[in-house]
């Protein structure tokens, strides 16, 4: 499990960095929410693979 939610975080934060990149070409146009939604996911698979490690 711990391998599936450190692949999830590290594709998360490969979208929240193209969704940044998205915002910051259109000027601010469109909604944060590209890069925002997936860092949050991104903090939510990382602290499962922590917890993972830690639960046993």
């Amino acid at each position: 499990m711990k391998k599936i939610f450190k692949s999830l975080s590290f594709l998360f934060m490969i979208l929240t960095f193209i969704g940044a990149g998205y915002v910051l070409l259109n000027k601010g146009q469109v909604s944060a929410g590209f890069a925002v939604i997936p860092s949050l996911l991104c903090a939510m698979f990382s602290q499962l693979a922590v917890y993972e490690k830690f639960k046993k």
